[in-house]
């Protein structure tokens, strides 16, 4: 039985994240793993300046890739083995799989929490209700120092400037997540609206 990360030490969460780190050096493209390494690094920074655990924050961001580069076919042999649930969506966008499968591997190897799961889990679309991990999560993906898609630097920007999650989280969403989706007339996930419905609900009070 591996042991769940919120009943180890500093020290055993260190050791985890060389663990992992050394795991994903064997895995992923070397692209796909710097980028890994990089997004941990601004899960770290954007933690602590929200008063967020940094060792979480790093793990879950280590690892929210972990199933990235798995093919079709191993995402769905995965997910029948370990009894995960597919919905009509998982079929007609296989490469969203990642989060959903790559939120297990994490529990099932490295003793993930179920708030780590979640934040792999919903890192690509966010979801209602997010938690601050998930925000985390979700923006260091987006912000971290390797990427240079178009609208980062204003993301950036509207990050610094601002210091708010919910801001940032939401001009992403409505300036490249669904723009992108309907100019390359690809599905959008519902989870991405719920996201953007919650966080203009919550802040119009």
């Amino acid at each position: 039985m591996v042991k769940s990360v919120d009943e180890m030490n500093k020290t055993e969460k260190e050791e985890l994240l060389e663990i992992i780190t050394i795991d994903l050096k064997a895995i992923l493209s070397e692209e796909r793993y710097l980028h890994s390494i990089s997004t941990m690094k601004k899960a770290k920074e954007i933690a602590k300046a929200h008063h967020y655990d940094e060792q979480i924050a790093m793990l879950t961001a280590l690892a929210h890739d972990i199933a990235k580069e798995m093919t079709n076919e191993e995402y769905y042999t995965y997910a029948k083995e370990n009894n995960i649930p597919l919905d009509e969506f998982d079929y007609l966008n296989v490469i969203a799989l990642h989060g959903k499968v790559g939120a297990h591997i994490a529990w099932k190897k490295y003793g993930f929490t179920k708030e780590m799961q979640d934040a792999i889990y919903y890192h690509t679309t966010g979801r209602a209700n997010m938690t601050l991990l998930d925000k985390i999560i979700y923006l260091a993906d987006k912000l971290e120092d390797r990427r240079n898609y178009n609208e980062v630097e204003e993301l950036r920007k509207i990050y610094k400037d601002s210091n708010n999650l919910d801001k940032t989280i939401l001009w992403d969403i409505d300036n490249d997540t669904i723009p992108k989706r309907i100019e390359k007339q690809k599905l959008i996930h519902p989870n991405s609206i719920y996201a953007r419905n919650d966080i203009l609900a919550k802040n119009s009070k």
